[in-house]
C-alpha cells in the first residue's frame, strides 16, 4: 500500500469534507499543491480533451490516464483519485487498470458501470451494465491487491432510478469498494445511499459539464448525508483555456499578450524549482 493511497483513505474516513481539485499537467498539479489542495482529481474527459482533442466518448485509455497521473503524483507529492472510465473492458481489464494506476503512483481510482464505450456522465443516451458485470469490475480492481482507493461510482441514477442505485451501491460494499460515487444524483438519494451504508464514505462531482457548479448542493448539505470528498474535474483545465483563448485573440489582434492576465516568467520558473537546481548546479559546477 503506497503513502498516497494511505493519504487518500485518511481523507475520505476523516471527519471533514475535502475537495480534490482536477489538475492535467504538472504546472496545474504544483498550483493545486501550492494553494493547500489535500489531493489531486484526474479526469479522463481532461485527458482525452488534453492528449488526443477529443470529447469525452470512450476514446481515452487507461495507459493514457495512468502516463499522466504518474506526472501528477511526482509534480505535486499529493494523492491522486484518477478517473478509471469502465475499467476498459471487462473485469479483467479493470483489474489490469488497478495494477497499472498502483504501478504509476496513483492513489486511488473511481471505476463506473457504463456500458463500454462509456460517455460523459452528463450526456444523453447512456447505458449500463447489469449488476453482476457492474459489480465483478469493483471485485477484480479490489482482488487486484494494489492498495489503491477503489471507488465505486453508478451511472445507474439518469437510467434506472434511485432504487436500482441503492441496490448497487450494496453490491459495491459487498466486494470491498472503499467509497462510492453515485453521477448525478440527487440529494435524496445520496441521503438514501448513506442510510443504507453509512460506514462508506461518498464523492461528489462539482462539474461544469453538469451546470453551473455553484447551483447544487451545498458542502454541509454533502457532508450531512456522508460525501467526504468533492471533486472539481475540469475548472482548472477551463480557466486555463479561457485564458490561453485570450492570449492567442491577443496575439492576433495587438501583435503581443501584454493585455492579457499572466502569471510572471519568475513566478513559473520558481513553481517548476529553478533557484534550487540552479544552487545545485553552482555546487556540482
Amino acid at each position: 500500500m503506497s503513502a498516497g493511497s494511505d493519504a487518500l483513505r485518511a481523507l475520505l474516513h476523516g471527519d471533514r469534507l475535502v475537495h480534490l481539485p482536477g489538475a492535467h499537467d504538472a504546472v496545474s498539479a504544483r498550483l493545486a499543491a501550492a494553494s493547500g489542495a489535500p489531493g489531486l482529481h484526474l479526469s479522463g474527459a481532461a485527458v482525452s480533451a488534453i492528449e488526443l482533442g477529443r470529447p469525452d466518448l470512450g476514446f481515452v485509455h487507461g495507459t493514457d490516464i495512468a502516463r499522466r497521473g504518474a506526472v501528477l503524483a511526482s509534480a505535486s507529492g499529493l494523492p491522486v483519485l484518477a478517473d478509471a472510465d469502465t475499467g476498459y473492458g471487462n473485469a479483467l481489464q479493470a483489474r489490469h487498470t488497478t495494477s497499472a494506476y498502483a504501478a504509476a503512483g496513483i492513489a486511488g481510482l473511481h471505476l463506473e458501470d457504463q456500458v463500454a464505450p462509456k460517455r460523459c456522465g452528463h450526456l444523453t443516451g447512456k447505458a449500463v451494465v447489469d449488476l453482476a458485470e457492474a459489480a465483478a469490475r469493483v471485485q477484480a480492481a479490489v482482488e487486484a491487491d494494489t492498495g489503491l482507493v477503489i471507488v465505486a461510482r453508478t451511472d445507474a441514477f439518469s437510467v434506472l432510478g434511485a432504487q436500482a442505485v441503492l441496490e448497487r451501491c450494496r453490491a459495491f460494499a459487498a466486494v470491498g469498494a472503499d467509497a462510492l460515487f453515485v453521477e448525478g444524483a440527487d440529494l435524496a438519494t445520496l441521503e438514501l445511499v448513506h442510510g443504507a451504508l453509512p460506514d462508506l464514505p461518498l464523492v461528489h462531482a462539482r462539474s461544469e459539464a453538469g451546470g453551473p457548479v455553484e447551483a447544487g448542493p451545498t458542502d454541509a448539505e454533502l457532508h450531512a448525508v456522508g460525501v467526504r470528498a468533492v471533486i472539481h474535474p475540469v475548472s482548472a483545465l477551463l480557466a486555463a483555456a479561457r485564458a490561453a483563448a485570450d492570449v492567442y485573440a491577443a496575439i492576433a489582434r495587438d501583435g503581443h499578450a501584454g493585455t492579457t492576465s499572466r502569471l510572471d516568467w519568475s513566478d513559473l520558473n520558481d513553481l517548476v524549482g529553478l533557484p534550487d537546481l540552479l544552487a545545485l548546479e553552482e555546487k556540482y559546477s
